[in-house]
């Protein structure tokens, strides 16, 4: 296997992308069970730091700590609310014991929600509500507030000791996990983000960091800082972020820098409402917002229909089916995502027919979502109030 690059500067690390002969790491003549949870736990992965060392975790522990943290701000979108269930699920059955962190100081701190502390924590209610409504099974996942425990003194403590192994300028390249660049910097407290999210890793006891490739910096600070302070090195686990409806082609001569940013600029995000969709809009919305969606013929470098249909949609059903008119070829029924996107790439498939494709199995994977925010009242209240609020950048 290869290893990954854009790894931090000073340091080495063997990197793992996930279907690149993950065989080589699956004992078959050994215990089955644990070659499939390497399986499941890997396959929630875009990139694994580092597969040995995750098959050693497996080993020794049958209900490993992972965790994600979220910053409360805005509506469910595809991402939020569709995908990152699935990966959770597939955790879950794996024996991993989820942490959730909802770091509502850090939506504070990264000025989310116009700085509004409240609003923030109300938005925090919301999000696990939309996790229950995806069916994410509340006995097996832990949520937690980061600013349940900012008031311990041991919480502090950690944080200027991880900050005082951590340089001004390694801080400063983990700052894009903020989803904001240098210059756009305006507070010293920002500066604390990087510790304090590196910090939380070891509070929570987590094994597996498992957050999105947007905040793999900040994971890979704490791989590098764990052993400084007598603590773990935690397997890193990076999952793919869904690109928005705009597309995303990445202009040439970019450096580490400059790719995170085009990644963070070209994710599906909740402050982007016209280049996401979200758990609540309706079918023509959806419909509305997939046929303005960038999708070029015989291309799937940026396309974000592909995109959806390769860790959505196969993700969720056995195989995916174009309805055509007869003229046009008649309907045609594929088994994977591979098989799909040489048809398309071959020109078998036209866009708009992948396009109304989408809408239908993306409107399947919205549905019940949409449907428990109307139907149940305590749930359909907190989505107005959020609703209701600005959303900040």
């Amino acid at each position: 296997m290869e290893p990954a690059g854009n790894l931090p500067v000073g340091s080495y690390h063997i990197v793992y992308h996930v279907g690149e002969q993950l065989s080589e790491y699956l004992d078959f003549e050994n215990v089955m069970d644990l070659n499939e949870r390497i399986k499941l736990v890997a396959g929630v992965g875009e990139e694994v730091v580092t597969m040995p060392e995750l098959r050693k975790l497996l080993e020794e522990k049958s209900n490993p700590i992972a965790y994600d943290g979220f910053e409360p701000s805005g509506l469910a979108h595809l991402a939020f609310g569709v995908f990152r269930p699935l990966l959770l699920k597939d955790l879950i059955k794996a024996g991993i014991k989820f942490k959730i962190w909802l770091a509502d100081w850090f939506a504070w701190i990264n000025n989310k929600m116009g700085g509004d502390l409240e609003k923030i924590k109300t938005t925090g209610e919301y999000f696990i509500e939309v996790w229950k409504a995806a069916g994410v099974p509340s006995e097996k996942v832990e949520y937690l507030f980061a600013s349940d425990v900012m008031d311990s003194i041991e919480y502090w403590e950690r944080v200027v000791r991880i900050a005082k192994v951590t340089t001004v300028a390694r801080a400063t390249r983990a700052l894009t996990i903020m989803g904001r660049r240098e210059g756009e910097m305006s507070e010293v407290a920002q500066y604390f983000y990087p510790v304090m999210q590196v910090s939380d890793i070891f509070h929570l006891e987590a094994d597996i960091t498992q957050l999105g490739l947007d905040q793999r910096r900040a994971n890979m600070l704490a791989r590098e800082v764990g052993p400084k302070l007598g603590l773990w090195k935690p397997v890193v686990i990076s999952h793919h972020m869904l690109i928005n409806l705009e597309g995303s082609i990445e202009p040439e001569g970019l450096d580490e820098v400059g790719r995170d940013l085009h990644m963070i600029d070209t994710k599906m995000s909740k402050s982007k409402p016209s280049s996401s969709i979200f758990i609540h809009d309706s079918e023509e919305e959806i419909k509305s917002k997939i046929m303005a969606a960038y999708c070029p013929p015989e291309e799937f470098k940026g396309n974000p229909l592909l995109d959806y249909a390769k860790h959505l949609v196969f993700r969720s059903f056995e195989s995916m089916k174009v309805e055509r008119k007869p003229k046009f070829g008649g309907d045609i029924e594929f088994k994977n995502y591979k098989t799909l996107e040489k048809s398309y790439m071959a020109g078998e498939l036209h866009p708009l027919d992948l396009k109304n494709a989408m809408v239908l199995y993306i409107d399947k994977m919205v549905k019940p979502l949409r449907d428990h925010f109307e139907k149940k009242k305590s749930a359909r209240e907190l989505h107005e109030l959020v609703k209701s609020y600005q959303v900040t950048r």
